[in-house]
């Protein structure tokens, strides 16, 4: 078969668009949520209830789903999550009421775990180093402009056919890609149109640190100091990200009184400005690291950034028009998705591409339960007080998450050698020194 070049970024888009898909299918219902509130007779409370359903089954899975992607690989367990995916979001469309929606939720929730650590995981098989983060970047813009367009997407279907078509669309088109998937993806080792040079390119630039004959076993992951570096500012960060995807369009009903058309309008541009962070969070890291800064430090200090701009969306309490409400939910878009990818790139540089996928849903299992716990704070405050105290938490959260990020994944200088970055030896022992 013919060779084609840069096929590591053909593959890479592969995910991407899957991504799209999987996050469209996931924010359909918060664009159809008006509409099915209204024709359900549900309150916030309940509605809160449906996406807890979502959550809690995809807080589970992400570890489960993680390591049926390393011991399937990537290939059918991708593909396999994906049709579950695409079946469980058609399925939406047969519930009657908020009970029988939140069950094809948590349906949906379990299935769709797998795209995160799937995208990681092909990250760590088909990129060096020096290429993770822009890689990262690639397939987690996937998951804005997945949020992007649904609200058109999902508000034509409703005005022509009704709330139900909207997952039957979005669901039928991820059956679409998974096929796209199984025929088009092979890893770098089986694939019979990588060229020998980019084989070669990609194999060199993984770096050491493989585990050998040792076990990859979650306990040894856990037991890393480098996984709850990642994992405890992924649990403060998730809870503005779930905000984002469930409560935009009903903080525009309850705050502005828009309608389904103004939502349509306003709310996909917060995701727009979400793929720009997730663009510079693959582009900030190269470029600290031309200035000298090591690896570790250049995710760091782009986690770091992306902290202190989520100043932006505190200060939506103050907005004094919705469409000053979207611009601060753009500064708010940007941030997180700046941060959290530098967060998923650093799985792939610290654990062995064997475990990255382990390491990555166990670690999206703690960001989902802070997203969890926080959707239900949502519930049970926003009708009484408003949104305002709930966006200024979200902002103090990542500040607290970059401390621990700092604290827990330390560089340590030697004076025999100079200058020398030194991750600590759990992360060698268990993952990857960079």
């Amino acid at each position: 078969m013919a060779r084609i070049g840069k096929l590591r970024w053909v593959i890479i888009g592969l995910v991407t668009l899957g991504t799209i898909l999987n996050y469209l299918a996931r924010s359909t219902l918060s664009v159809a949520a008006p509409t099915i509130k209204a024709e359900f007779g549900m309150d916030t409370e309940q509605y809160s209830w449906v996406v807890l359903a979502f959550q809690a089954s995809y807080t589970v899975m992400q570890s489960v789903a993680g390591a049926i992607l390393d011991a399937l690989g990537t290939r059918l367990g991708f593909f396999l999550f994906a049709i579950g995916w695409a079946l469980s979001n058609m399925a939406h469309g047969l519930a009657s009421s908020w009970q029988g929606l939140a069950f094809f939720r948590g349906l949906l929730g379990a299935t769709e775990a797998a795209a995160i650590p799937a995208g990681a995981k092909t990250v760590s098989e088909w990129f060096p180093a020096a290429e993770r983060p822009l890689a990262t970047s690639a397939f987690q813009m996937g998951t804005s402009v997945g949020n992007m367009i649904a609200p058109p997407l999902v508000v034509f279907c409703i005005l022509n056919w009704g709330w139900q078509s909207a997952f039957l669309v979005t669901g039928a088109l991820s059956v679409v890609w998974a096929l796209l998937w199984w025929f088009g993806y092979r890893t770098p080792e089986a694939h019979p149109r990588l060229s020998s040079a980019e084989r070669r390119l990609i194999e060199e630039g993984r770096g050491g640190g493989d585990l050998g004959d040792r076990p990859a076993t979650r306990m040894a992951v856990l037991r890393s100091r480098a996984f709850w570096a990642i994992a405890v500012p992924r649990f403060l960060a998730e809870p503005a990200w779930q905000t984002f995807n469930f409560f935009i369009p009903l903080y525009l009903v309850a705050v502005w009184s828009l309608d389904l058309k103004s939502i349509a309008l306003w709310s996909w541009l917060p995701f727009l400005a979400a793929d720009v962070g997730s663009l510079t969070a693959g582009l900030l890291p190269p470029l600290l690291m031309r200035r000298g800064v090591g690896m570790i430090a250049s995710r760091k200090v782009t986690m770091t950034v992306g902290a202190v701009c989520m100043a932006g969306p505190a200060c939506i309490g103050l907005a004094t028009s919705p469409g000053l409400a979207i611009a601060l939910f753009c500064i708010g878009g940007f941030a997180h998705q700046m941060l959290n990818g530098a967060l998923i790139t650093l799985c792939a540089d610290v654990f062995d591409k064997r475990t990255v996928a382990t390491a990555s849903g166990m670690a999206g299992t703690v960001a989902w339960i802070g997203g969890m716990l926080f959707t239900f704070l949502i519930g049970q405050s926003a009708d009484a007080y408003g949104y305002n105290p709930l966006f200024i938490a979200l902002a103090g959260f990542d500040v607290v998450g970059a401390a621990a990020l700092w604290w827990l994944l330390r560089e340590k200088r030697t004076v025999a050698t100079g200058p020398t970055l030194e991750i600590h030896h759990d992360l060698i022992e268990n993952g990857r020194e960079p």
